[in-house]
């Protein structure tokens, strides 16, 4: 799998439904360079929060905010040329986008993911592999739960394990 270009991504959501997309990050990299990070709130189709405990994201905060269905279509520019999306636990982001792009009646990504996780398990052969603990054997630094801070430390998982020569393709 061709690495010069890929998109690390995170979700955050306010409730149990895969469609309540609160907060989203993309950390563009090229040729083992962050080129561009992207970090937006999004207003979900109900107001119920249940994970403000998690990542501090209220529903005043986002009551202003578009949809996902009217952000994305600004945000997909992001994702053009890139060969794959990177995300820790890549099964629930790739289920969130599925689900608000659905929502949305929008196409989602055609990016295969790769999942942080695995790499992190098929590199180092970590165990427990939460971001946090890859992060700290990765002496990376992380705000758990900002999805920028999780996006970006996904793309830098990914490039170390790309220096060591452990990422697919390899």
């Amino acid at each position: 799998m061709p690495q010069d270009c890929f998109v690390a991504l995170d979700f955050e959501t306010a409730d149990q439904g895969r469609d309540s997309a609160c907060s989203v990050a993309l950390v563009r990299v090229e040729k083992g360079t962050i080129v561009h990070r992207e970090h937006r709130l999004i207003r979900p189709p109900r107001r119920t929060f249940q994970f403000t405990s998690i990542h501090g994201i209220r529903w005043s905060q986002v009551a202003e905010a578009p949809t996902f269905g009217e952000l994305w279509p600004e945000l997909a520019s992001c994702l053009v040329g890139a060969h794959f999306i990177a995300a820790h636990n890549a099964s629930f982001d790739a289920s969130v986008m599925r689900a608000c792009c659905d929502q949305a009646g929008l196409r989602p990504p055609s990016q295969p993911y790769l999942c942080t996780v695995k790499i992190a398990r098929q590199a180092w052969n970590l165990r427990p592999t939460k971001l946090p603990d890859v992060c700290r054997h990765l002496g990376l630094s992380l705000k758990h739960h900002e999805a920028l801070s999780d996006a970006e430390a996904c793309a830098n998982i990914v490039l170390a394990a790309i220096s060591e020569r452990h990422a697919p393709g390899r």
